[in-house]
């Protein structure tokens, strides 16, 4: 009885920016729970590869290309979905970038970039699928923070500032939304092996620094935070609201 609290069986989840890394390895962990996928991303040929080769697990799976940075655009593919395949019932808000200059030297055109990617499209998309849910009744909806929203690390100070918004635009959500049925909450990653990370993975004396810094004394690795997102996903978690789960080995933790 208590696993079925986690079965996502005949529930359909939208990820933005599920492409690859977390994104995708979060679509594939909601796939084993039971959930239809829904991949999305600008790159239509990574995006192919990537649906055939989690339809290729045994996963049902569509693409939903859109810019989650252009309002009308996601609001035309949302609406167009919920009205020709059916309604979302799970969003995870993944798609995010990253660009490391010092403060002092930041140019201004990538501050507006990292604020469009990391806090506007959490906003679009956000809004467009909850209308949608508030008319059912029910949802969940998940926003990709991370250790970022509560701490700062010199060279990304606007990346910083972006994964604050995302973790107060969460609250945000909640306090609207949960009267609707829906539940708004938040993943927190770590220092995690992806592709956004290649250049710290690549670069001994940052890993050095981290395993120092990180209680568990390592990367993390995209699978383990699927256990986080199955979680917020499914009925489990059905009065968590508002809350911003950090997966990050104890760094948030500990001096």
């Amino acid at each position: 009885m208590t696993l079925q609290m986690f079965d996502l069986t005949g529930l359909r989840a939208l990820i933005t920016g599920s492409s690859q890394g977390i994104g995708y390895a979060l679509a594939k962990g909601l796939a084993g729970a039971g959930a239809e996928i829904v991949l999305n991303g600008r790159d239509t040929t990574k995006l192919d590869v990537a649906a055939k080769t989690l339809a290729d697990t045994g996963a049902t799976v569509h693409q939903l290309p859109f810019d989650a940075t252009d309002h009308h655009e996601v609001r035309a593919a949302v609406d167009g979905f919920e009205n020709d395949i059916g309604p979302i019932d799970i969003l995870i808000n993944n798609a995010g970038m990253q660009h490391r200059t010092e403060l002092q030297d930041f140019p201004p055109e990538a501050f507006e970039k990292l604020l469009q990617t990391n806090v506007a499209s959490v906003f679009h998309v956000g809004q467009a699928v909850a209308r949608h849910m508030i008319d059912r009744k029910r949802g969940k909806i998940i926003n990709i923070a991370s250790v970022q929203t509560s701490l700062a690390r010199p060279g990304i100070a606007p990346y910083t500032a972006t994964k604050g918004a995302v973790g107060n635009l969460t609250k945000g959500m909640a306090t609207d939304w949960a009267k609707h049925g829906l539940q708004c909450n938040a993943i927190a990653p770590g220092y995690f092996d992806t592709p956004l990370n290649a250049a710290l993975v690549a670069d001994p004396e940052f890993t050095s620094w981290l395993e120092k810094r990180t209680p568990a004394g390592r990367w993390g690795d995209v699978d383990e935070l699927v256990g986080a997102a199955v979680f917020l996903s499914s009925k489990a978690s059905s009065f968590v609201n508002g809350h911003t789960l950090y997966v990050d080995g104890g760094i948030t933790a500990s001096l």
